[in-house]
């Protein structure tokens, strides 16, 4: 009689381990993240200056897209150095139910 082992049946296995804990993304994908929403934003910053240089003829549109264009630098170097907020953790505490409660006996303080 064949005994099952488990070369027989080989289970698939995923890419990435399951994260079973509440432990925060590691410094280096946090950075990762943040190079990326930098890399965006000023992605974004030179189009509103191409922008504002074809409306050119269009003044108020114009202003609009040169002041978000200028702007958009400060707003990228904040948000890349801003990190995830912290979790607020659950502290488990003891909370004593009345029906728990130990009796409180008068102390008796023997001097000498």
């Amino acid at each position: 009689m064949p005994v099952a082992s488990s070369q027989q049946f080989p289970r698939p296995r995923g890419p990435e381990p399951v994260l079973i804990t509440e432990a925060e993304p590691s410094l280096a994908e946090q950075h990762a993240f943040r190079k990326k929403r930098y890399a965006i934003t000023m992605g974004v910053r030179v189009v509103f200056i191409l922008l504002a240089a074809t409306f050119y003829q269009i003044v108020w549109l114009m202003i609009i897209c040169a002041v978000l264009g200028t702007v958009l630098p400060w707003i990228a170097v904040v948000m890349a150095n801003d990190r995830p907020p912290k979790k607020k953790l659950h502290v488990n505490r003891y909370d004593a139910r009345p029906d728990r409660v130990l009796e409180s006996r008068p102390v008796r303080v023997i001097d000498g």
